[in-house]
């Protein structure tokens, strides 16, 4: 066997593997053996099949089988013997100018495309310099929270009249340009939330309704035209939505109110557990201290996302482009030329940034912890219940969630991924200059997100 490499470019290179009839004979030979030891074929006892019997029967396909675990082993052996970092996974070149007879006599040649990772080095000092946010928590971030908390543990009422921050239980009929229903038009009853309604015209004339008014009703400007809201509400799909030029008829069933809880000790415990909240001023320092812990989280995720941004602009290099397009649509059978084109540019940006990641990783001899992935798992598991209960579950079983979580490949492999990302924007923030920039909520909701 004969495996050797012919360099295109330094991002760009060809594999060729040689394979002579020695190189698989015994292989094959061993694999027609197992084959007729398992074997059911009738007129023989099962174990009792001739291995000529088995070759002559299912020689070809085996043989095809072999190769290709040949050259799987092979070409995995080479690129790490040869320690080449390769991006995708090897192409095969198809030469129809070669034909083989599969007679167990062949020699063999394959060629793989394969694109190498590209070299670079990285430069990051003090002299790097990024804001930092610290957000604090003003009156009126506050009082919404707690209106939030009240309204979720509120009781529904059902007022003769409806006002602001009502929702409309109504039914919905397309109309005709001439202002009348549509026939076999679009027609659905569904809760229109006024809280919801961006247009403040429309929002009045929504305000002051009884059951059994009607009015109409201009769904796309009263939602900004928002396709995923108005397909939900009309039960269309949203590219249907987006088309949508109709007005509509309200017609209201219902006027539902949710009015909010008392501050008092049963809603206390029901936020934190009896007895852990007595007086109103402890409510509100530990939502402050709650809130306080979301900005934190805010602030540090817009960090990382400029810190993402300001890396990617700084390191430059370029990639085997044509190559991983290539592997891309090779991956990806029903990927369309359109959808690599208009995809591309975010999946090259992630790529380097991974590659730029692992050498930060590699360069500075950071480790990942399994404590690493496992505690994040776990803040994962504790965000998904708190969206269902604010009262956090216990240790234990956070533990035992978090345990039955990895144990998917899938699962365990994301995690990890983020806990190395963590690391790495740990690294960079010890490195980098961040100039602390006090922001009130309202201020930093305004900044621009990346």
């Amino acid at each position: 066997m004969n495996i050797s490499q012919e360099k295109k470019d330094n991002l760009n290179a060809v594999i060729k593997i040689n394979i002579n009839a020695e190189d698989y004979q015994a292989r094959v030979d061993k694999a027609i053996k197992d084959q007729a030891k398992k074997a059911q074929i009738p007129g023989f006892r099962k174990g009792m099949v001739p291995p000529s019997h088995v070759k002559r029967m299912y020689g070809k396909s085996i043989l095809v089988d072999e190769i290709n675990n040949l050259l799987s082993d092979t070409l995995n052996n080479y690129l790490n013997e040869e320690k080449l970092e390769v991006l995708g996974q090897p192409l095969p070149q198809v030469d129809d100018s070669k034909t083989y007879n599969w007679d167990f006599a062949d020699n063999f040649e394959f060629n793989y495309e394969v694109g190498l990772a590209p070299e670079f080095t990285l430069d990051f000092s003090s002299k790097d310099k990024l804001s930092n946010y610290k957000i604090s928590v003003d009156d009126e971030t506050l009082a919404s929270r707690i209106s939030n908390l009240r309204r979720s543990y509120g009781k529904m009422t059902n007022p003769d009249v409806s006002a602001d921050g009502d929702v409309l239980y109504a039914e919905l009929k397309q109309l005709s340009p001439d202002g009348s229903v549509f026939e076999d038009g679009i027609s659905n009853t569904a809760s229109v939330r006024l809280d919801q309604v961006k247009d403040e015209a429309i929002k009045a004339s929504l305000i002051g309704l009884k059951k059994d008014d009607v009015v109409e009703f201009d769904i796309q400007k009263a939602f900004d035209n928002d396709a995923a809201r108005v397909a939900a509400l009309l039960k269309i799909e949203e590219a249907e939505a987006a088309d949508l030029k109709s007005k509509f008829q309200l017609t209201v069933k219902n006027v539902n109110r949710l009015e909010e809880s008392d501050l008092d000790q049963a809603f206390f415990d029901k936020i934190f557990g009896e007895g852990e909240v007595t007086t109103e001023e402890e409510f509100r320092t530990k939502i402050t201290e709650e809130l306080e812990g979301m900005m934190v989280q805010d602030a540090d995720q817009k960090l990382q996302r400029e810190m993402y941004t300001y890396v990617l602009d700084k390191v430059n290099f370029e990639l085997p482009d044509e190559f991983l397009k290539r592997w891309l649509k090779a991956t990806n059978e029903k990927l369309s030329d359109e959808e690599l084109e208009g995809g591309y540019a975010d999946f090259a940006k992630n790529l380097k940034w991974t590659l730029i990641g692992n050498k930060i990783v590699t360069d500075n001899d950071i480790k990942i912890e399994y404590t690493d992935v496992v505690n994040i798992a776990k803040a994962r598991i504790d965000q998904q219940f708190r969206m269902y209960s604010p009262q956090p579950i216990s240790e234990e079983q956070l533990d035992q969630y978090a345990v039955q979580f990895l144990q998917d490949k899938e699962n365990a492999n994301r995690i990890f991924e983020e806990a190395k990302s963590l690391k790495v924007f740990e690294h960079l923030k010890s490195v980098f200059t961040l100039d602390e920039k006090p922001i009130t909520f309202d201020e930093f909701s305004k900044l621009p997100q990346e």
